[in-house]
C-alpha cells in the first residue's frame, strides 16, 4: 500500500448524541454511528494489511488482491462499501488482529485466514462487473463469497487447498483440485436470494445467502459465513428450507409489531437498520421452539448483526431485535468516545445476570434494557399484550434505573460517559412517574427483589463481624451460574396458585411463606427457596424500614432469624 493515511476531525453533533444518550436514536443519529464504524473499519483494514502485507502465501499476493479490490471500489463504490461495512467484515478484521497479536488462534494457518482479502476482492469484482483472476483458499472444494453465498466444486478435494477464481461481467468461474486428481471447474452467477424465492432444494454446487424481507430492505439470514459467530471462525450450518421459511414468517410478524410505534425514542427500531440476523443452533422446525428467546448476543466488532435462537413468539423476537440493536449502538459509541475507566473487576450487581459484572458490562446492560423498557412501554396500549407489557415495563425501568445509579456513583465515568448515563437517567426517571396497573407493578417489584436476593445468596459471602457495612463485597468461592426462572414466570398472575412462587406472584405473602417453610424443611440450603422465603417475610413486614433491613444483605440472614 502506497497511499498515505488521511486524517479528518470526526465530531458528533450535540442533538444526535442527546438522542442516543436518551436510549433512542433517529435515522441521522444511527447513520452517524455507521460513519464512525466505517472509519474504524478502514483503520483496522490498514492495520491488518500492514501486518500481513509480506506474509508468505501459496495464493495470489495481498498486493494483487488489494489492486482488484480497489479497481472494483472505483467502478462500483456502493456495493463495495456495503461489503466493507458487513458485520462479518468487522469480525474478520478483529479476529485477524487478535491472531497477529497472538491472542487468538484459528482453524488454519494464518495465511489461509488472511486470504479472506482475496475472497473480498473476488466478491467486489463480481459486484462491479470487473475482470479479475485470483488464487483463493478452498475448504473441502468450497469457496465462501461474503454476502453472496457458498460455491462448491463438484468432486472437490477435501481439506484446505488452492483454487482459482475468475470474474467477468458478474460471472464467476471457479476451478481447483479434485478428489480424483482431476481439476473440476464451475461457472455461476452468484447472488443472494430472499427466503421466499430460494429454490426448494439447495443446489449442491451453489448455496445462495438467503435474506429476510423487511419492506424493500433485505437483511441477511446469515448461516454460511465463517465469521458470523462472536469468536473464532465456524463452519457453515445451512438451515433447511422449512426453518428458513419459519424465520421469514416470524420476522414478518416481529416487523409488524415494531411498526406499531413511531418515533425515535428508546425501544423504537426500524428493522432496516439491522445488518444481519444469525440463527443460533436450530436446523429443524421440530420440536417446536420455546416462546421466548433463549439465546441472543451481539459483538462490538460486528455492528448491526445479532445472533438469535428462534422463538415461537414474534413479540419475543421483536424485543430481542430491540435489545441487541441497543448493544450495537452502544458498542459504536464506545468506538467513538472513552465512556468510562474500567478496571474490568467483576464486582457489580446486574439485575439481568446470574454473576457479578464489570462496569462495561453494566453500562451495556443498562443501555440495552432501557431500550427494552421503552419497547414494553409502547405495548401498554395493546389489548393483547397490555398486562405482560405493564409488568415488563415496570420491571425493566426499575432495574435499569438501579444500574444507572450504580454507574453514576462509581466515580469511573468520563465526562462523555457521565453525559450518556445522565441521558438514560432522564428517560428512566420520566418513566418511573408513569402509572402502571397496581397488580403488575407489585409483581415487578417482587420479581426484582427476588432476583437481587437470590443473586446475593449465590454470589456474596456474609460479611465478617469486623467488616464495616457498605464496604466492598466479598464473593463466595463456590459461586456458579444459576437459572433465573422467576423473571418471566411473574409476567402474568397465576390463575390457580399452588406453589410458593405462584402464591408470591399472586400477592399472598403469607401462603408463600408457609410453602417456602415446608420446602426448606426438606432442602434447607436451597438459595432459590431461601430467596423466596426472605422476600415473602419482607412482604409481611409493616414498615418500609423493616422490609429494607430484611432485603439489604440477605446473605447474612438465616431462615429462622427475626
Amino acid at each position: 500500500m502506497t497511499s498515505e493515511p488521511r486524517t479528518a476531525t470526526f465530531r458528533m453533533p450535540g442533538p444526535l448524541f442527546a438522542e442516543l444518550a436518551a436510549g433512542g436514536g433517529s435515522a441521522p443519529a444511527v447513520a452517524f454511528l455507521e460513519q464512525g464504524e466505517r472509519a474504524r473499519r478502514l483503520l483496522l483494514l490498514r492495520t491488518v494489511l500492514n501486518r500481513l502485507w509480506d506474509l508468505p502465501t501459496p495464493l495470489s499476493s495481498f498486493a494483487d488482491a488489494w489492486r482488484v479490490f480497489k479497481e472494483a471500489a472505483e467502478r462500483a463504490p456502493e456495493p463495495v462499501e456495503r461489503l466493507l461495512l458487513a458485520p462479518t467484515t468487522g469480525a474478520w478484521l478483529a479476529h485477524m488482529l487478535r491472531r497477529a497479536h497472538g491472542t487468538a488462534s484459528g482453524p488454519h494457518q494464518l495465511w489461509a485466514e488472511a486470504a479472506r482479502l482475496n475472497t473480498f476482492a473476488v466478491t467486489a469484482a463480481l459486484h462491479a462487473g470487473t475482470e479479475a483472476s485470483l488464487r483463493v483458499p478452498l475448504e473441502d472444494g468450497a469457496l465462501h463469497l461474503p454476502g453472496l453465498g457458498l460455491v462448491r466444486l463438484p468432486g472437490g478435494a477435501s481439506g484446505l487447498s488452492a483454487g482459482r477464481a475468475s470474474t467477468r461481467a458478474g460471472e464467476l468461474t471457479l476451478s481447483g483440485p479434485g478428489s480424483d486428481g482431476r481439476r473440476p471447474t464451475l461457472t455461476c452467477r452468484p447472488a443472494p436470494v430472499p427466503v421466499d424465492q430460494a429454490p426448494p432444494a439447495d443446489d449442491a454446487r451453489w448455496l445462495p445467502l438467503r435474506t429476510l424481507r423487511a419492506g424493500p430492505v433485505h437483511i441477511p439470514l446469515e448461516d454460511l459465513d465463517p465469521y458470523r459467530d462472536l469468536d473464532d471462525p465456524v463452519p457453515p450450518m445451512r438451515l433447511d428450507t422449512d426453518e428458513a421459511v419459519a424465520w421469514q414468517r416470524l420476522f414478518d410478524e416481529a416487523v409488524a409489531i415494531l411498526a406499531t410505534a413511531g418515533g425515535t425514542g428508546p425501544g423504537r427500531l426500524d428493522p432496516a437498520m439491522i445488518r444481519a440476523v444469525v440463527p443460533w443452533s436450530r436446523t429443524s422446525p421440530l420440536p417446536p421452539p420455546p416462546p421466548d428467546v433463549r439465546v441472543s448476543a451481539t459483538s462490538g466488532d460486528s455492528y448491526g448483526a445479532m445472533i438469535i435462537a428462534r422463538p415461537s413468539s414474534p413479540l419475543a423476537l421483536a424485543e430481542a431485535l430491540v435489545h441487541e440493536f441497543q448493544h450495537s449502538k452502544l458498542a459504536a459509541l464506545f468506538h467513538l468516545f472513552p465512556l468510562l475507566r474500567d478496571d474490568r473487576a467483576e464486582r457489580y450487581y446486574a439485575p439481568w445476570r446470574p454473576d457479578p459484572r464489570h462496569l462495561t458490562g453494566l453500562l451495556h446492560g443498562a443501555y440495552a434494557f432501557t431500550g427494552v423498557a421503552g419497547f414494553w412501554r409502547d405495548r401498554l396500549s395493546d389489548p393483547e399484550h397490555a398486562e405482560t407489557a405493564a409488568y415488563h415495563f415496570a420491571l425493566r425501568r426499575t432495574q435499569s434505573r438501579l444500574v444507572v445509579r450504580t454507574l453514576l456513583t462509581s466515580g469511573r465515568l468520563t465526562e462523555t460517559g457521565h453525559a450518556l448515563v445522565t441521558g438514560l437517567a432522564r428517560s428512566l426517571d420520566g418513566w418511573l412517574r408513569e402509572p402502571v396497573p397496581p397488580a403488575a407493578l407489585a409483581r415487578a417489584r417482587t420479581a426484582a427483589a427476588l432476583h437481587r436476593t437470590e443473586w446475593r445468596l449465590r454470589n456474596v459471602a456474609p460479611a465478617a463481624p469486623s467488616e464495616r457495612p457498605g464496604g466492598p463485597l466479598r464473593f463466595r468461592p463456590d459461586r456458579a451460574p444459576w437459572p433465573d426462572v422467576r423473571t418471566h414466570a411473574f409476567a402474568l398472575p397465576p390463575t390457580d396458585p399452588r406453589t410458593p412462587d405462584e402464591h408470591l406472584a399472586a400477592g399472598d405473602a403469607a401462603a408463600a411463606l408457609a410453602g417456602y417453610d415446608d420446602d426448606l424443611a426438606r432442602d434447607p440450603g436451597d438459595p432459590h427457596l431461601l430467596a423466596g422465603w426472605i422476600v415473602a417475610r419482607a412482604g409481611l413486614e409493616r414498615g418500609p424500614g423493616a422490609r429494607r433491613l430484611l432485603l439489604a444483605r440477605p446473605e447474612s440472614m438465616t431462615r429462622r432469624q427475626g
